[in-house]
This record gives C-alpha cells, sequence and structure tokens, in this order.
C-alpha cells in the first residue's frame, strides 16, 4: 500500500472520534455536577439537623438547609422525641441538548442528630 492511500486516515479518525471525546466530557461534568450537589445537599442536612438540636427552632433551621442546598432542593427537619431529623432533595436534570438522552438523577440525603436539653 503507497502512502497516498493512508493520506485522509488521520482526519476520518479524528473526524468520527471527536464527537465521541466531546459526548465522554460532556458526561464527566455531569457526573461532576451531581457529586457537588451531592456533597451539598449532606451539608445541608447535617446543618439543619445541628440547627433544630440546638433549639433554634425548625424553621430556622428550615433556611439554614435552604441556604446552604442547591437551588430548589426541598429541606423537611422533624423532631422525635430526643432526635432531630433533617433530609435534603434536590434534582439534577442531564445537561441537555445534544444529550436531552442524559437523565436526570435526585441527589438525598438524611441526618439525625440528639437534641440538647435546653434549661
Amino acid at each position: 500500500m503507497s502512502r497516498r492511500s493512508e493520506r485522509g486516515a488521520v482526519t476520518a479518525e479524528l473526524a468520527l472520534g471527536l464527537p465521541l471525546l466531546l459526548a465522554v466530557t460532556v458526561g464527566l461534568v455531569w457526573l461532576l455536577a451531581a457529586g457537588t450537589a451531592q456533597v451539598r445537599v449532606v451539608d445541608a442536612a447535617r446543618e439543619a439537623a445541628r440547627v433544630a438540636a440546638r433549639g433554634d427552632g425548625i424553621e430556622a433551621a428550615r433556611d439554614v438547609g435552604r441556604r446552604i442546598a442547591p437551588e430548589g432542593a426541598e429541606v423537611d427537619v422533624r423532631l422525635a422525641g430526643d432526635e432531630v431529623r433533617a433530609e435534603a432533595a434536590v434534582r439534577i436534570d442531564g445537561p441537555g441538548g445534544l444529550f436531552d438522552f442524559l437523565p436526570g438523577v435526585t441527589v438525598r440525603s438524611t441526618a439525625v442528630a440528639a437534641a440538647e436539653e435546653t434549661g
């Protein structure tokens, strides 16, 4: 085989491989966004449970959780006897555009803290 017949092979391989490389990169960025959201949801649930456990009130705990969690997150705080349970969850949509086929995920976390005695 002569060199001339292989001349366009590199260009053709690059043209076929570039969209795949782009798709993998977008997928990795989306996974990073989902991982970051999971960390923020864990932090939000933990801090909300701490605020409620020290006696600052349920609404104050929810406000703290909403400030820490990603936009649109749901934060629920409940007192049950001598413990506080805080739950936070948010839906992270796929990157959209050409990548609409990627599913969204819901990240959630629950934190439990012992209520401090007052008085």
